[in-house]
């Protein structure tokens, strides 16, 4: 098979598919991984698919260009199953920082519909809106510079406050995880340093995601997988992930 016909045949695979494996694809065509890794490089630099961590994906199978605000109503099932079990985390008097992050807002719901008493920070006002709910909760917002499309506070102002805590637990949205080398991402210089003092202010540090964006990963780094505690998340990724995570010593929950 000339490599042409490979590609066209690997971008219908995609296409049927979503994502395709390196491994699946040198048994298939009879060809090395490293032949096939030249491949997916080809197909990525023409905009036709993602590389991840052992394969690729659709480049526009996981809509994380858009506005938090715009993702509240996407994959609420996994986010909710995500956010109980960040939820049995916690502990009764801890001090808590939520951060930007539509999975966060369902674990906001549930602290705010329960009788824990904790003190929860966040930047997000959508988050304080549901926690102030809940006279059992201190809830304290951030401040800072405010960008409408997370309705929320980023940057060097919020960053202030955050780094006058010692949060016992921080949970952490992410746009995906870099499984070459093992960095968390999001789609910003001014999200991603916010969250990075988050993190570097808590004990436990938590990235809450759903299983897809093990898949994904964006243009800002904001951290190491040695940074964090472990990785909520609503279902396990592929083995070779599972296997990599336990690599670097991060716990899946």
């Amino acid at each position: 098979m000339f490599t042409e016909e490979r590609l066209d045949a690997i971008t219908r695979a995609l296409q049927e598919k979503g994502k395709v494996r390196v491994k699946e694809l040198s048994e298939q065509f009879h060809v090395t991984e490293d032949c096939i890794r030249k491949d997916l490089k080809a197909l990525e630099n023409a905009g036709k698919l993602k590389r991840t961590y052992g394969g690729a994906i659709l480049s526009q199978d996981y809509p994380l260009e858009r506005d938090v605000v715009d993702r509240k109503n996407y994959h609420v099932d996994k986010k909710r199953v995500i956010a109980r079990k960040a939820f049995e985390l916690i502990k009764e008097g801890e001090t808590v920082f939520l951060d930007i992050s539509t999975t966060n807002m369902e674990l906001a719901k549930l602290l705010a519909s329960q009788s824990k008493r904790v003190v929860a920070v966040s930047n997000m006002i959508d988050i304080l809106q549901i926690l102030a709910k809940n006279p059992r909760i201190t809830a304290i917002g951030t401040g800072g510079t405010m960008y409408q499309g997370v309705n929320g506070f980023m940057g060097i102002a919020a960053i202030e406050v955050i780094r006058q805590y010692s949060f016992d637990r921080v949970f952490i949205g992410s746009c995906g995880i870099d499984m070459v080398d093992g960095t968390i991402t999001t789609l910003g210089a001014e999200d991603g340093l916010t969250k990075k003092a988050a993190i570097q202010n808590g004990r436990h540090k938590y990235v809450v995601m759903e299983r897809e964006k093990f898949y994904f990963n964006e243009s800002y780094k904001f951290a190491h997988l040695d940074d964090v505690s472990g990785i909520v998340t609503d279902e396990y990724p592929d083995k070779s992930i599972v296997d990599a995570l336990e690599s670097a010593g991060v716990r899946l929950i």
